[in-house]
């Protein structure tokens, strides 16, 4: 995206529960040291239990959302309580491995107590296959994040990981949502979540106004979210080549860009032929006026309705089968112990599901052939490991970008992976050969124009002028080009966390802040 990453969305990252928020871990550790001594009053043990599970759950969550942004935090096992001694409320951070071990054993526990189905908490609540998502996705995390930042000791995690996301591809009865001719599409574009793939999803209310702005900031251009062409470049051809093999595909016009490919790109940008649910009219992309970049997005988009701001009310996935099938492939990958049979029970069926049966992933030809495009410094993720499984961990991690677009997870990864530096890069998006006359839609009708100077006659054209309306990279030829002038930086020795909140340091002495990261306290 253009954004802080190739795509940004924070909605589903743990966000929710704040990034430094030890008021709603107090309130867990609370319920968890006082329930107990109610629930013999319970005639109802499973829901009493289920209860215990979804508050070790809600720890974990939290405690996640905060150390893969801080690194260790202090661990609290219980409410802490007030008793004459201010000092001994102050404790110290601990490692972040011991951090992502209570991670594990509370998510351990959660799974113990939890039920298997929502009858018994309601929809929308967690169930023991979400304590089991929840622990593929954190594992994975740690175990990578140890891996490429030479931590060591990191295959201890990637090994939960993939046992997490075994276990639940084979007990939960969860499988992908297929209904219709565009299943991706329409997997972000309904109110309820499909029970079929969402393991867990957070829920939004019109009658409660409850609702969000994923569907205005595509539609109405509220922030003018954006695809960059890296992003777009990622994906393949339908038949499964690269589509970044291609002779001359850097300078493609939009149209032959986006024709042939993974289906998944029309069913997540605005491409040719897209109408919008409710109408009944193709839309035209308009370059600048809903994005930066040219690429804009239609990822949750329904009805327009929904259009304006604060008003979509579709539910967010939080966990889908379709990440753990991916965290347990890149786990797998990354320990060296991936097969063919991992790959064909896990992110091949990810391309069956957009009529990609014959474009799959064959371990042996991607480690034998990198993706050269993949590996650049500037297009892919130069520090991947460089090992028999090179090949097909950028494979996976392509599939990733992909599929989990918009969820929340693209900066992560790239933190996780070490690869700050691509923060850095210029943000591409549309090539455009020269001023002139174009069309976008494919339908022989010029109906768009760019100029520097003298603006073009002609009934019915969108007119955009170069240097006014956007910028490409090489004046009247070349790429749109964002936020031109903004020079980017990236610290290695400091930008993968996030400094310790200068006040938490004040009120506790014994916090010691990030490397790096100077906040004016001399302690």
């Amino acid at each position: 995206m253009c954004s802080s990453s190739d795509d940004i969305s924070t909605i589903g990252d743990g966000t929710w529960w704040g990034c430094w928020d030890y008021g709603k871990i107090r309130r867990v550790n609370y319920f968890l040291k006082n329930f107990p001594a109610y629930k013999s009053n319970f005639q109802n043990t499973v829901l009493a239990d289920a209860w215990m599970g979804e508050a070790h759950f809600i720890r974990a969550y939290c405690y996640f959302a905060m150390v893969k942004r801080y690194g260790g935090v202090p661990i609290l096992r219980e409410p802490q309580e007030y008793v004459g001694d201010i000092e001994s409320l102050k404790v110290p951070r601990d490692t972040e491995k011991a951090c992502y071990d209570f991670i594990a054993e509370d998510l351990d526990e959660a799974f113990r107590l939890l039920p298997d189905n929502e009858e018994i908490l309601g929809k929308g609540r967690a169930t023991k296959y979400a304590a089991l998502a929840l622990k593929s996705r954190a594992t994975l995390f740690e175990g990578t994040f140890r891996k490429y930042h030479n931590l060591g000791d990191w295959e201890e995690m990637l090994q939960q990981s993939a046992a997490a996301s075994l276990e639940l591809i084979q007990k939960g009865g969860f499988s992908l949502y297929k209904t219709g001719s565009t299943p991706y599409r329409d997997l972000f574009a309904r109110l309820d979540a499909p029970a079929e793939e969402i393991i867990l999803g957070r829920r939004y209310s019109t009658e409660l106004s409850i609702l969000h702005n994923s569907q205005c900031n595509s539609m109405a251009g509220n922030q003018r979210v954006s695809f960059t062409k890296r992003f777009v470049d990622h994906y393949l051809m339908a038949d499964g080549s690269r589509y970044t093999d291609k002779p001359g595909h850097e300078k493609n016009e939009f149209v032959a860009e986006v024709t042939g490919r993974d289906p998944r790109l029309s069913q997540t940008i605005l491409t040719p032929g897209y109408v919008q649910k409710g109408t009944t009219k193709e839309m035209i992309n308009t370059l600048s006026k809903y994005t930066l970049t040219g690429y804009q997005y239609i990822k949750y988009v329904m009805e327009p309705k929904y259009d304006q701001s604060n008003k979509s009310p579709m539910y967010f996935p939080l966990f889908r089968l379709a990440e753990v099938y991916l965290n347990y492939a890149e786990a797998k990958a990354e320990l060296g112990t991936l097969t063919q049979d991992d790959l064909d029970i896990s992110v091949n069926l990810l391309r069956d599901r957009v009529g990609m049966e014959d474009a799959h992933i064959d371990m042996d030809e991607a480690n034998a052939n990198p993706d050269p495009y993949l590996m650049a410094d500037v297009t892919g993720y130069p520090n991947v490991t460089k090992s028999a499984m090179t090949g097909v961990i950028l494979e996976i991690r392509r599939e990733r970008t992909v599929e989990l677009c918009l969820e929340g997870f693209r900066l992560f990864d790239i933190i996780r992976w070490k690869e700050g530096k691509q923060l850095t890069n210029e943000y591409h998006g549309v090539y455009f050969p020269g001023e002139g006359k174009y069309d976008l839609n494919g339908d022989g009708k010029m109906e768009t124009a760019i100029y520097k100077d003298q603006a073009p006659s002609g009934l019915g054209l969108t007119k955009y002028k170069l240097g006014v309306d956007f910028f490409l990279t090489n004046d009247t030829e070349g790429y749109m080009w964002p936020h031109k002038d903004v020079k980017r930086t990236w610290n290695e020795e400091r930008d993968y966390l996030w400094p310790i909140p200068t006040e938490e340091r004040v009120l506790n002495h014994n916090l010691t802040q990030n490397p790096g990261w100077e906040d004016g306290l001399s302690y």
